[in-house]
């Protein structure tokens, strides 16, 4: 951009930062930024599980958001749910600067946990 004083890069005087323009951030780029603040809300997940998915929807600077994931079981279903709606409203404000009001969690399935060092079927 060209300034007043012919420098390029520069902003000419007066000019308010609300009439210099706007970024706009795809709906898409809101929801890798959710899916991934999910993933980092739920840590380890089981092998076969599916990765974090989410949708968003962006209107006036504030998004809907909808997570579907995969939980190991036996878990905590609620407190899981709850850690990820918190790291995705945290996440989505700091990196993107909009409110997250709603977050709905769906859970798709459950994964049992591998069962290490038992034995399978009936033992004597």
């Amino acid at each position: 951009m060209n300034g007043g004083n012919g420098e390029p890069g520069t902003v000419p005087a007066g000019l308010l930062p609300g009439d210099r323009g706007a970024t706009t951030i795809a709906d898409r780029v809101v929801a890798k930024i959710a899916a991934r603040a999910a993933r980092e809300a739920l840590g380890a997940l089981p092998p076969d599980a599916a990765p974090p998915d989410a949708t968003v929807v962006v209107r006036h600077d504030v998004a809907r958001v909808r997570i579907v994931l995969d939980l190991p079981y036996p878990s905590d279903i609620g407190a899981c749910c709850g850690a990820v709606r918190r790291q995705v409203v945290e996440r989505v404000g700091a990196l993107v600067g909009i409110q997250v009001p709603e977050v709905t969690v769906l859970v798709e399935r459950l994964h049992p946990a591998p069962a290490y060092g038992t034995a399978q079927g009936r033992t004597r």
